[in-house]
């Protein structure tokens, strides 16, 4: 009996590490059939994103579905959320393709392996961030900046995809040099090509809202209706596939897919040149920790809805070993998808095994299905990723942001701008700068209120937000945040200009806010407690946390504090003084 509980606490213990043992072991029909109607639904909508994103990219569109199969199956293996679709996204693909154009190769086979390579970098560095429990790392990107990074790089994308529509060329990495390669390129316009892209954008965004409505009214069932709708995507890919091949419009300018190879995923490996690594290391963090942030924020955001936990340093692992998978599969970055994570949730998914199934499904595409893309006009692709990045557009931050945090407002701007004007590398170095910066700025200037107590209660309350009472000889000043470098010298001329005034004896500073003081915090307290004792005005704390005075114990500081430690304010304020 004891070896059988020994197994199943080391079986436990695994599963912390390999999910798919814990989850695995409670799988049933019932699990089995919600899964697989799942994956045929994210299996049709994830084709053609796939193809798209990987010409986002600048890569062949194989690509595409290279990184769509082994990387779902790694994050079934190793991920927490039940309902998260990794593969190719769209703001990954265009910071892959600002990544590895920067590098100016002169192959398509070194863009290709740099792609890989990144690929693999990226899966390195969320493997170590999560062993070592990194994921605290990404929440110094604050929401608004993220927010404005991906409205920025929405419309950045929807703006490179424009040369495919219009059927010309059209280079640049910012918004400037994508609107002037478009202007100089205008005349060139080819318009069957323009007839095919305009078409299918109004299609994709009729499928979007009006689709399901119709199929509803000529009788068909919500759910039959609402898994048609999902497949919109493929009909236009199918419509203008056969109108491409039946009017033979490559031989008048309309740009296809081509060849695409047939069969299984390559067993690829990255290049281990140390300047290539040294160039794409940056990209591979940025990369790294927007993927997380994207799939964490996407996978907690429906776990919430199921009542289903998510372990954020286990996704990093999961992340990582999906984009591993990718580098040696003939793929490039991954992370998880919001769109098809949505549509993988809503169609019913119970466990991480809907991801493996729908890697059975691309699979079984990219071995007999991708003869049929041949005659697929680019047009249709761009059409599909501007319908799909036009919805990550969201201008209402600019507003909320304006209403509630300046602060915040200039951030989002600074990112949105920054993105749009000089790329998306700079977009988002920019945003963690700016959310570091951000925090630095709010917590050196902490709120600081002084309080009095609430007539006929032991509360004490802002004197001037309420009505309190206060003795003349005694102050109390609550400190609402961490005491620590960044803001200690804001802290000591606060309290030695407002102790300046004549008549005051005590004092105190009240440390409910308080979770930690550290050295730099700790050498100030001490200061003060010497200018104030030399003015014959004694320091005391109270409300003081234990984890703080923990710390506090271990020196000699409270050996010579002038004054007392008080377990509450109320007390602090009997035994230094009656109030008025």
């Amino acid at each position: 009996m004891n070896a059988i509980k020994a197994m199943a606490a080391r079986g436990a213990a695994l599963g912390q590490f390999v999910p798919v043992l814990d989850w695995g072991r409670r799988y049933d029909q019932g699990a089995f059939s919600a899964d697989l109607l799942a994956a045929v639904i994210v299996t049709i909508m994830l084709i053609p994103q796939s193809l798209a994103y990987a010409l986002l990219a600048g890569l062949p569109a194989e690509m595409g579905l290279y990184a769509s199969i082994l990387p779902l199956v790694a994050y079934a293996i190793f991920g927490t959320s039940r309902a998260l679709a990794v593969g190719p996204v769209a703001v990954v693909s265009l910071m892959t393709a600002a990544a590895v154009g920067n590098l100016d190769l002169p192959s398509q086979a070194d863009y290709i392996a740099a792609a890989i390579t990144l690929a693999f970098l990226s899966g390195l560095i969320l493997l170590v961030m999560g062993v070592f429990r990194l994921g605290f790392l990404a929440n110094f990107l604050s929401h608004p900046v993220i927010a404005g990074f991906i409205t920025a790089s929405g419309l950045l994308i929807a703006t490179s995809q424009l040369k495919h529509i219009l059927g010309i060329e059209a280079h640049g990495h910012s918004l400037i040099d994508l609107f002037g390669s478009l202007i100089a390129h205008i005349g060139q316009t080819n318009l069957i090509t323009l007839v095919i892209g305009a078409a299918s954008v109004a299609f994709l965004f009729w499928v979007r809202k009006g689709l399901k409505p119709f199929l509803m009214s000529l009788g068909l069932g919500n759910q039959l209706a609402d898994s048609l709708a999902k497949a919109g995507p493929v009909a236009a890919v199918v419509a203008t596939t056969l109108v491409s091949w039946g009017f033979d419009l490559q031989s008048k300018g309309v740009a296809i897919v081509g060849d695409v190879p047939q069969g299984l995923p390559p067993l690829t490996m990255p290049s281990f040149d140390a300047d290539l690594w040294t160039s794409l290391l940056g990209s591979a963090l940025l990369i790294s920790i927007i993927g997380f942030v994207e799939s964490i924020s996407v996978a907690q955001t429906l776990a919430a809805k199921k009542r289903q936990r998510i372990v954020p340093d286990q996704e990093l692992v999961g992340l990582g070993a999906s984009n591993i998978a990718a580098a040696m599969s003939g793929g490039y970055p991954v992370t998880g998808g919001f769109a098809r994570s949505v549509v993988n949730f809503d169609a019913g998914a119970e466990t991480p095994a809907a991801g493996a199934f729908t890697a059975i499904g691309i699979l079984l595409a990219a071995m007999f299905l991708t003869p049929l893309l041949y005659f697929l006009p680019k047009a249709t692709l761009a059409a599909t990723i501007i319908v799909a990045v036009l919805g990550l557009v969201d201008f209402h931050i600019l507003k909320a942001t304006w209403r509630y945090h300046r602060a915040d407002f200039t951030a989002v701007l600074a990112t949105i701008l920054l993105t749009l004007g000089f790329g998306v590398e700079i977009g988002v170095s920019a945003g963690v700068v700016l959310s570091i910066v951000l925090y630095l700025y709010k917590t050196s200037r902490p709120h600081i209120a002084e309080v009095g107590l609430v007539p006929g209660t032991q509360h004490f309350r802002n004197i001037d937000r309420h009505n309190v009472m206060t003795h003349p000889e005694l102050v109390t000043l609550r400190l609402d945040e961490n005491l620590y470098f960044a803001n200690a010298r804001y802290i000591e001329d606060y309290l030695l200009a407002r102790t300046g005034r004549g008549g005051l004896k005590h004092v105190v500073l009240m440390c409910s806010a308080v979770n930690e003081i550290d050295l730099s915090a700790l050498e100030t307290l001490e200061e003060l407690d010497r200018q104030l004792s030399d003015s014959g005005i004694t320091l005391s704390l109270s409300e003081v946390k234990g984890p703080v005075m923990d710390r506090l114990q271990r020196t000699d500081f409270l050996d010579h504090l002038s004054g007392d430690v008080y377990l509450t304010q109320y007390a602090a304020m009997r035994a230094l003084g009656p109030v008025n």
